[in-house]
C-alpha cells in the first residue's frame, strides 16, 4: 500500500520525536511491503518564523492532499506576546478545522513494565486502559464571540462555549462504537449542574445511548471525574467529553500512567486524519536528545489503524514498544534522577529494531 503522509515536525521537541516515529513507520513499511511517500511542511512557531503564518497555505494543501498527517508538536515561547491569530497554537486549531477532525482519541494505557513509574500505588494503576474521546471542534476553543476589550486595568475577556446537537451526536457515536469493541462502558463527563451546554450534552448522549443497548452508560461531573481518575483509574473504559474537559483529563491520565510522553492521539472524523503525541513542544528540553518519542511512535500506530485500516501493522508497533520497555529501556522522564536512561534516537532505534525482529518471525 502507498502510505502518502504529510509530516509536520513543528516546534520544540516535535522534530526529534517525529523523526523516530517515521523511523518506526519505515521499519513497518519495509516488513509489509508498503511504500512511504512523505512530504515535510511547517506549522506553528516554525511556520511563523519562516513566513509569519502559523498555518501556511502550502501546508494546508499538502495535508488535504495526503492520506494522513503526522504532527510533532506546536508551541514556542518566542511568540507568547503575538496576537492570537499569530500564535503557534492558532495554526493547530485551524488545521483541525480544515481537516474536519472533530473526534480526538487519546488512549492512556499503563504498560506492565512501567507500573512503578506512576505516582499512584501499583495496585491502583495496574491494568489501566482508558480511551478518552474528546470533541475537538467545539466548545470554548472555537466559540464566538471571543475577545479582550476595554481600557488598560479595566479590560474584559470573553470566551463562548457553544455546542449544537449534531456535533454532540456525532462524537457520541464515535465513543459508543469504540466501546462496543472494548469493554462496553461509556462514561460521559460534563458539568450539567451549572452549564447549559452540558445539559444539552447529557440529553443528547442519553438519547444516542438507546441505539447501543449493550453498552453501559454513566455520567459524572468533570471535577468528580478528575478525582476518580486518580482514585480508581482502572475502572474507566471509554470517557466521552467536550473539548476543554477532554484536554485537561487526558493530560491527567498521562500523569496517572507514568508520563505524558507515552500518550498518543488520533484526530479523526474528516477525510484526512491528524496524529500527534499529547505532550506538546516542551521547549525546555528541545535539542537535548532526551525527549520521549513513544507518544509519537504510538501515534504512528494509530495512524496505521485508523487512516489505513492496517490493524496488524499497528499491533506490531504497539507490541514493539511494550517489548522495548520490558527490556528496561527508559527515556529520562521514566527513570529517577541519576539513573541510566536512553536518548530519544536510541529509543526510536530500539523500537524500530524490535519491529524488524518481530515481523521477521511472522
Amino acid at each position: 500500500m502507498l502510505l502518502n503522509l504529510t509530516i509536520l515536525p513543528g516546534d520544540g521537541i516535535g522534530p526529534e520525536v517525529t523523526e523516530q516515529a517515521v523511523l518506526v513507520l519505515q521499519a513497518v513499511a519495509d516488513a509489509f511491503g508498503h511504500r512511504l511517500q512523505l512530504q515535510h511542511k511547517n506549522i506553528g512557531g516554525a511556520a511563523l518564523a519562516a513566513v509569519n503564518d502559523p498555518l501556511p497555505a502550502d501546508t494546508i494543501q499538502a495535508c488535504v492532499a495526503s492520506s494522513a498527517v503526522l504532527l510533532g508538536a506546536v508551541g514556542s515561547p518566542a511568540f507568547d506576546h503575538n496576537p492570537g491569530h499569530l500564535r503557534p497554537e492558532a495554526g493547530l486549531l485551524r488545521l483541525r478545522r480544515e481537516l474536519g477532525a472533530y473526534a480526538n482519541l487519546r488512549p492512556a494505557i499503563c504498560f506492565p513494565a512501567l507500573e512503578d513509574c506512576s505516582p499512584l500505588r501499583v495496585d491502583l494503576v495496574r491494568g489501566t486502559d482508558i480511551m478518552i474521546v474528546r470533541e475537538l471542534l467545539g466548545g470554548l476553543y472555537f466559540g464566538e464571540p471571543r475577545s479582550i476589550q476595554g481600557a488598560p486595568r479595566s479590560r474584559v475577556a470573553t470566551n463562548t462555549m457553544t455546542y449544537d446537537e449534531p456535533a454532540i451526536e456525532r462524537i457520541t457515536r464515535i465513543a459508543f462504537d469504540l466501546a462496543v469493541k472494548r469493554r462496553n462502558r461509556v462514561l460521559s463527563v460534563d458539568k450539567a449542574n451549572v452549564l447549559e451546554c452540558s445539559r444539552l450534552w447529557r440529553e443528547v448522549v442519553i438519547r444516542c445511548a438507546k441505539d447501543y443497548p449493550g453498552v453501559q452508560l454513566s455520567h459524572m461531573y468533570v471535577d468528580s471525574a478528575a478525582m476518580s481518575l486518580v482514585q480508581r483509574p482502572k475502572d474507566f473504559d471509554v470517557i466521552l467529553t467536550e473539548n476543554m474537559f477532554g484536554d485537561i483529563l487526558s493530560d491527567q491520565a498521562g500523569g496517572v500512567v507514568g508520563s505524558l510522553g507515552l500518550l498518543a492521539s488520533a484526530s479523526i472524523g474528516g477525510p484526512v486524519g491528524l496524529y500527534e503525541p499529547v505532550h506538546g513542544s516542551a521547549p525546555d528540553i528541545a535539542g537535548k536528545g532526551i525527549a520521549n518519542p513513544l507518544g509519537a511512535i504510538l501515534s504512528a500506530a494509530l495512524l496505521l489503524r485508523h487512516s489505513f485500516r492496517l490493524a496488524r501493522e499497528a499491533v506490531y508497533i504497539e507490541s514493539a514498544v511494550g517489548a522495548v520497555l520490558n527490556q528496561g529501556s527508559r527515556t529520562s522522564d521514566l527513570v529517577p534522577a541519576g539513573q541510566h536512561s536512553v536518548s530519544t534516537s536510541e529509543m526510536g532505534r530500539r523500537v524500530a529494531e524490535a519491529v524488524r525482529i518481530s515481523t521477521s518471525e511472522k
